[in-house]
């Protein structure tokens, strides 16, 4: 459910099991390394509200300022298409004490836990946002005007959601952040980009956006907060934060402050259509591959821990959400009633208790009579708590860097590996390995950055060549070319390497790929340095974790490769493709919010009414 805080706005939706999980970079979905196939604790550093068996156990990796890092996710219930209303949010936090910790077991919000009772620097836990941020949530008075529905809140404060009616602990999340966008009290996140059925909204979000508005908050002192917080409750608006006072009518008590939290200060995000996704589907899009966005990543990011994070919203139109009437007022009153939300204009009824008489209510599990007959009744499988489902995943802790000065004012694309060990169902809802982006377009004097990292501690059950639950990849050029394929007119009169129907690799003297020297193209094929010999033929003996570094790109042509160990015919498609040109290349995403592009000595702008008479 995202929530936009001019006039109480709100969507609401369907009951659905929609999850979302990230492949680069890797979402976490709170696995810490666990050898299982389920996670061990969902809760351990944020709600994500997907499957257990989601989310790779490793995915720390480095990424340069200024390059282009392809975010690539796969969500169940559909995007960008007529079946809801749907809404990505990709943003990025980073902070020094930022870390995926060593155990599985969730950060304590007790200080006398935790190692010099600072929870904070206690390395065994994962953390994202702090203990500061937590106690704040969990003491600051929830938005009271919010749709509940007939769900029954069991605090009153910024923990308790409709989603999270229990207050149930995540790490140190705020479930009141998390379940509404754009938040209005302050938040480490800054975003990347929305991406959204309906455009008309963008404006309002790029607007509304922490990264360009600054937020408010009633200040306390620390130690008054620290001291008093069970019984301490902070205001969450200006007029009873400047009324209050602790204790309560006593003339010498501390004073609230209404204070301002400046803006992050950076670029709003962009914002466009959510492209489509199919329904109960963690597949493809249009294109044959997951759908992606392509963050340049900005120098405002440059931080050795950071952490990317997509919530993903999804709801249906039983009403309009965003006329700014569906708030508080109509939750339900009294157990068992049912919310009183007024369907009946939907459904041609003539009023809200004939809708009520016939079930046509907002609330758990109504029975419809949708024959006229109340002796038979047609009951839905509702959750009230779930209605404009919000999800997310995470990455785990990864750094970005300054660029070295030859990387200045240079393209810089990255190539990664998604995946982990096992056959597609041992996976799901992750995925078996593959190269990303699979297909790179690129010119000749751009960087490509190869790396990789994985596991080895995937179920050993799980199938897949070498040592049993191991994560290893290499990189080689495939063997040329045996019958025709169809590349595209574009590729024609310019040279070829390899041949993606191919299982064998072409002799590495006999190989070129990215211009690499024969030493650069041996790193890739033996997964050095990092190992010195060793049992090598399956990469046993080889790191999970391969950094070739930016490399620029000499040759044109079109270069196909793979990975000599996942080659099995069940999953032998760890496969990839570089195009480059010879002539400058620039891709863009836009749509109906319009766009530019910068070409060599020239400009391109498309008007965001452009599509509309096209």
């Amino acid at each position: 459910m995202f929530y936009a805080n001019l006039g109480f706005i709100l969507l609401i939706g369907q009951l659905v099991n929609g999850d979302i999980y990230m492949h680069n970079p890797r979402g976490s979905n709170n696995r810490l390394d666990e050898q299982g196939r389920e996670r061990n604790n969902g809760n351990r550093v944020f709600d994500s509200q997907n499957n257990d068996r989601g989310g790779y156990n490793v995915g720390s990796l480095y990424y340069y300022a200024g390059s282009i890092l392809p975010i690539e996710w796969t969500s169940q219930h559909s995007c960008g298409g007529p079946n809801n209303h749907c809404e990505l949010i990709v943003q990025y936090m980073c902070d020094e004490n930022l870390r995926d910790g060593a155990t599985t077991t969730t950060i304590p919000d007790n200080p006398a836990l935790c190692e010099n009772y600072l929870c904070n620097t206690d390395l065994r836990y994962g953390m994202h946002e702090d203990f500061q941020y937590y106690m704040d949530c969990k003491m600051r008075l929830r938005n009271d005007n919010l749709f509940l529905a007939d769900q029954q809140l069991k605090g009153n404060t910024a923990r308790f959601t409709r989603q999270n009616p229990q207050g149930t602990r995540r790490g140190y999340e705020c479930p009141e952040e998390r379940d509404y966008y754009p938040y209005w009290h302050p938040s480490p996140w800054r975003d990347i980009a929305i991406m959204t059925n309906n455009v008309s909204r963008c404006s309002y979000y790029q607007e509304e956006s922490e990264n360009v508005k600054s937020r408010y908050y009633c200040y306390l002192p620390y130690t008054l907060k620290v001291q008093n917080q069970r019984n301490l409750r902070i205001p969450n608006n200006k007029e009873d934060c400047e009324a209050f006072v602790y204790p309560a009518n006593d003339a010498n008590g501390t004073r609230g402050v209404w204070t301002e939290s400046p803006s992050h200060g950076i670029d709003p995000p962009m914002c466009q259509e959510a492209e489509f996704s199919r329904d109960n589907h963690l597949g493809n899009g249009p294109s044959g591959y997951p759908n992606l966005f392509n963050w340049t990543i900005p120098e405002d990011a440059i931080a050795e821990k950071c952490a990317v994070r997509i919530r993903y919203n999804i709801s249906t139109a039983e009403f309009d959400g965003w006329d700014g009437s569906t708030n508080a007022t109509l939750n339900e009153v009294q157990n068992n009633e049912g919310s009183l939300l007024d369907l009946s204009s939907k459904y041609g009824l003539s009023d809200l208790e004939e809708a009520r008489d016939r079930g046509y209510v907002l609330e758990n599990n109504p029975q419809t009579d949708i024959f006229d007959n109340d002796k038979l009744v047609l009951q839905l499988a509702i959750n009230t708590a779930q209605f404009g489902r919000t999800f997310q995943d995470r990455s785990h802790a990864m750094a970005m860097r300054s660029p070295p000065d030859e990387l200045v004012n240079s393209r810089v694309f990255n190539v990664n590996v998604r995946g982990k060990r096992g056959n597609i169902v041992q996976v799901y809802p992750a995925v078996e390995y593959d190269f990303v982006p699979n297909t790179l377009m690129a010119s000749v004097g751009d960087y490509v950055h190869i790396q990789w990292t994985g596991s080895n501690t995937n179920p050993r059950n799980n199938d897949g060549q070498g040592l049993a639950g191991t994560d290893r990849s290499n990189m080689v050029l495939q063997a040329d070319t045996v019958y025709d394929e169809d590349s595209g007119s574009v590729w024609e009169g310019r040279s070829k390497f390899g041949h993606w129907g191919r299982s064998y690799p072409e002799i590495l003297d006999d190989s070129t790929l990215l211009g690499l020297t024969r030493p650069q193209r041996e790193m890739l094929a033996l997964v050095a340095p990092g190992q010195f010999r060793g049992e090598m033929s399956e990469l046993d003996d080889a790191g999970t974790y391969f950094d070739l570094g930016p490399q620029k790109v000499t040759t044109a042509g079109v270069a196909h490769y793979m990975c000599t160990r996942n080659n099995n015919f069940s999953n032998r498609s760890q496969k990839g493709k570089l195009v480059v040109m010879d002539i400058p290349i620039v891709e863009a995403q836009i749509g109906s919010m319009g766009g530019e592009m910068e070409l060599p000595q020239k400009y391109v702008y498309i008007s965001a009414s452009f599509f509309a008479y096209a």
